[in-house]
């Protein structure tokens, strides 16, 4: 279990690199189609996901192995971050403090590690635990819904119109919605249906469950939401004229809705980012050739440089590499 926690410690590491690039590309491509938001963000899932990748020298990656496999059990751990001022400061004080059977006992490093696997567990079933309580509490809200036809269902008891299932989604919308708003939500819903958000934010969320002790996994989380929505938004508002999406932002504002918490269902509709959206949905232009051009291009080079690993480095000669001497004047562990 210690190898297999190390394993996903590692692509946890390489996929941070990812997430950070994405933050910076999200920034530099405010005007580019927000679909291809998502497309950076399927390049972390890909990343994630992918228990193996190719090397290249075109590689972004500053080490694929943070902490080796070897370190489990060698009588010295060291890491390999890539980066030698990070390197060589830790490798210092592991070298100084942790060398098993003098300062510490054999099998130090790998119970370190064995309970980090625990915890890692323990917190992966917690986060999938609370998403099955979250679903079938919403489930119990929406078991007196009233079918209307073409998969829309009228619930008394939510705030805000969502879509929720996987094989048989249902659009739930609340009381009281009048005709033009009810159309603007229908669009929205039925646009995420059409693009498969449902599933994708599912996936996200289980993404999330398996690396949640990596805090980028979660800001990579929050962002796929609100960019998910944004998408979304913006497929609909390509077909309104200006009053449309003036419409669409008014029911926007009438729909949103409060979520202090991490959830994996549903895809309700003015869930997160409400001001944000309003903004892009009244000022909606369709982009340029150049800009998608560009995003698209962006999109390659973040695949090129961060979906492959650095060329692996001969050891030989290599000092961070080669073992530890025991010193003779090092104290011999008694463990006291």
């Amino acid at each position: 279990m210690e190898n297999l926690f190390l394993s996903f410690w590692n692509r946890s590491v390489a996929a941070g690199w990812l997430i950070l690039a994405v933050i910076i590309l999200r920034l530099a491509l405010k005007r580019a189609p927000k679909s291809t938001r998502r497309l950076l963000w399927g390049l972390v899932g890909v990343r994630l996901v992918c228990p193996f990748s190719v090397q290249s020298a075109l590689s972004l990656i500053p080490s694929a192995e943070t902490i080796p496999q070897a370190a489990l059990d060698a009588r010295s751990p060291r890491v390999d971050s890539g980066l030698p001022f990070l390197s060589a400061p830790v490798n210092d004080y592991l070298g100084d403090h942790i060398y098993e059977g003098v300062t510490r006992p054999v099998g130090y490093t790998r119970g370190i590690a064995a309970c980090c696997a625990a915890l890692w567990l323990i917190g992966m079933a917690l986060l999938l635990l609370w998403a099955l309580v979250s679903w079938l509490r919403l489930r119990r809200r929406v078991a007196e819904a009233v079918p209307e036809g073409d998969g829309v269902w009228l619930c008394g008891q939510i705030d805000s119109p969502f879509l929720l299932g996987l094989l048989r989604p249902r659009i739930y919308l609340p009381e009281g919605l009048d005709g033009e708003s009810r159309a603007c939500v229908l669009a929205h819903e039925r646009a995420h249906l059409r693009r498969g958000d449902h599933w994708i934010k599912l996936l996200a969320y289980l993404l999330l469950a398996v690396y949640w002790f990596q805090p980028l996994v979660w800001i990579a989380y929050v962002l796929l939401c609100r960019d998910i929505e944004l998408a979304c938004d913006e497929r609909v508002a390509r077909d309104l004229d200006p009053a449309g999406r003036r419409r669409y932002s008014q029911t926007l504002l009438q729909c949103s809705v409060s979520r202090s918490t991490i959830a994996a269902c549903p895809l309700a509709f003015g869930e997160v980012g409400v001001k944000e959206r309003v903004k892009n949905v009244l000022h909606y232009k369709k982009p340029a050739f150049w800009v998608t051009a560009a995003a698209l291009l962006a999109c390659a080079a973040a695949a090129v440089g961060f979906l492959t690993d650095p060329p692996a480095e001969k050891a030989d000669g290599d000092p961070a590499a080669a073992p530890l001497a025991v010193r003779e004047d090092a104290p011999v562990y008694t463990g006291g």
